[in-house]
């Protein structure tokens, strides 16, 4: 058996360039052996700047490549599914950034072709969810240390008025939900462990770009409920308090967590407020080297496809809500 996957990438996209492959290249069963773009110069500079072997000017050239085993594919939103599907139809596993479409029915295509290929690993790239604060933030929630978990609160915003920037083009799935909204859900599912029965949205609507650059958001589970507001033209702020009867748990920086200095969390319970300090890490390299466990030893992926089919249909009825000023039932 191999001790380690071979990596493909596709696309030369910033995430990827600047924190996944950097990331990855450092996780022990991950070696990236190839990088794709449109262009074969620009393939070759970011290969060169990274130490990756192989460059290929189209991404049919990557995925005919027999020594790749897995791809990351950090295309924009609208390319996700299409690409992903290639992929597998080529024989690679799929590390998909989120979100995985355009929408639940466009992810549902990949689903089901991934249904077609049961030896195959595919899964969207949540990487918060491998974070120890956040395998804490679990524990905690599911040890009832909180007690009875009872709501959650969530900011999460930045300020990006670029035209030419693909989160401000509505087609290709720009706006604040489909970029940073979808983490404050996901999250939420992921302590309750479960879906929300109904949400209730509000939407400011960029007049120029048309995308979503603020949503406020309360989402009614069977336990509890969750609020946050997203912003892709606000003070950039990222914070998230997870509240129960008994105590409450405040992460720092939920999100884009650094890798050069620990994290920070704060237990308040009836003894008093502790703070917790998480030792540096990558949660793109904990995200790689789970996901080439899955593969290396053909066991499930951490986060199953069905949960990004959940994570988008809730992002589908937070926009109903907000156009019918009504609450949604999902």
């Amino acid at each position: 058996m191999p001790d380690n996957v071979r990596w493909g990438i596709l696309s030369t996209a910033k995430i990827g360039t600047k924190q996944v492959i950097p990331a990855m290249q450092k996780a022990a069963n991950c070696e990236i052996v190839a990088i794709s773009s449109r262009n074969q110069e620009n393939a070759q500079s970011t290969a060169d700047e990274l130490g990756i072997a192989k460059a290929y000017g189209s991404y049919e050239e990557l995925l005919a490549d027999p020594e790749i085993d897995a791809i990351y594919n950090p295309l924009p939103n609208h390319m996700h599914v299409d690409w992903s599907i290639a992929a597998l139809k080529a024989g690679k596993h799929v590390l998909c950034e989120k979100p995985l479409g355009l929408t639940a029915a466009d992810a549902q295509r990949l689903v089901d072709e991934a249904a077609q290929h049961p030896d195959l690993k595919v899964m969207e790239a949540f990487m918060y969810r491998h974070h120890p604060q956040w395998q804490k933030a679990k524990e905690i929630v599911d040890s009832s240390t909180l007690g009875q978990l009872c709501t959650i609160d969530c900011t999460f915003s930045y300020f990006n008025r670029d035209g030419g920037n693909i989160r401000n083009q509505k087609d290709l799935g720009g706006g604040s939900l489909m970029d940073i909204g979808c983490y404050p859900i996901s999250l939420s599912r992921f302590l309750y462990g479960t879906e929300p029965n109904r949400v209730l949205g509000s939407i400011d609507i960029d007049p120029e770009y048309k995308i979503d650059r603020l949503a406020s958001v309360v989402m009614e589970f069977p336990a509890g409920t969750s609020t946050f507001t997203c912003s892709t033209q606000m003070v950039p702020y990222q914070r998230v308090n997870i509240f129960g009867t008994e105590g409450r748990f405040e992460i720092e920086i939920p999100f884009n967590a650094p890798i050069d200095r620990s994290c920070k969390a704060w237990l308040q319970t009836a003894s008093g407020t502790e703070t917790l300090e998480f030792p540096v890490c990558s949660q793109y390299t904990i995200q790689g080297e789970l996901f080439a466990k899955a593969i290396l030893n053909n066991i499930p992926v951490p986060t199953p496809l069905s949960d990004a089919i959940a994570n988008m249909k809730t992002i589908e009825a937070i926009f109903a809500s907000a156009e019918k000023n009504a609450w949604v039932s999902l």
